[in-house]
């Protein structure tokens, strides 16, 4: 498969109320043909209505632990007591297969996938404000002072790896996000660098042309 016809990883992290889920969410269900939403394995057990392979790849731990030693999967992490991680193997057939392949993970994981594969597309979401963040927060109705808090002081944090990401999504008008989002990873597959062998044979096509020119003028 050309260079050009693979698909490009992209990550998309935020601050928690920005809406990432949200965008990605309608993303997928506008253009499901060019989108593959990465599927993460995790350690922790099934929740009812959940299944194996939509949700998560659920592993047991000592499954999880070889295809770490396998080096089988992109990024993962320990939380609360159970393994996260994305699949290698899912990920690659999806890009392969044509597919622009969304991650939705937290800064740290995806500046570890930009130091593993740095053509990766980094994303992130964020307010217009940190007055709106708050609202946002509030507004759900379903966390206590202490957790909206907390999440704004883990902002905070997210706030200083900012500048490793390739492009912002100010989420004001979902449908707008949403459609800047597509239109990015969209013109990233213009980029110069991604396409060296289409170059590389326009090249050697005008050459040709070139050297055929050259021969008839010489008869």
């Amino acid at each position: 498969m050309t260079q050009k016809n693979r698909g490009i990883l992209t990550v998309v992290s935020g601050f928690s109320g920005a809406g990432k889920g949200t965008i990605m969410k309608e993303l997928m269900r506008e253009h499901a043909d060019c989108y593959a939403l990465s599927v993460s394995a995790t350690t922790r057990d099934p929740r009812p209505g959940e299944t194996d392979g939509v949700e998560y790849f659920f592993r047991t731990r000592e499954e999880f632990e070889q295809m770490i030693a396998e080096d089988a999967l992109i990024e993962y992490a320990e939380y609360v007591g159970n393994y996260y991680g994305t699949p290698r193997t899912y990920v690659e057939e999806q890009l392969s297969a044509g597919k622009d392949v969304i991650l939705e993970i937290e800064i740290q994981g995806a500046l570890k996938i930009k130091k593993k594969f740095p053509e990766t597309l980094l994303l992130f979401v964020t307010t217009p404000s940190a007055a709106e963040l708050k609202q946002r927060l509030i507004g759900r109705g379903t966390e206590s002072v202490e957790v909206v808090e907390s999440r704004l002081a883990r902002a905070v944090q997210e706030a200083d790896g900012i500048e490793a990401y390739d492009y912002l999504v100010v989420n004001d008008v979902l449908s707008e996000s949403v459609e800047e989002v597509h239109q990015m990873i969209r013109n990233e597959h213009r980029r110069v660098s991604r396409n060296i062998n289409a170059i590389h044979n326009m090249r050697s096509e005008l050459e040709d042309f070139m050297r055929h020119n050259e021969k008839g003028k010489e008869q």
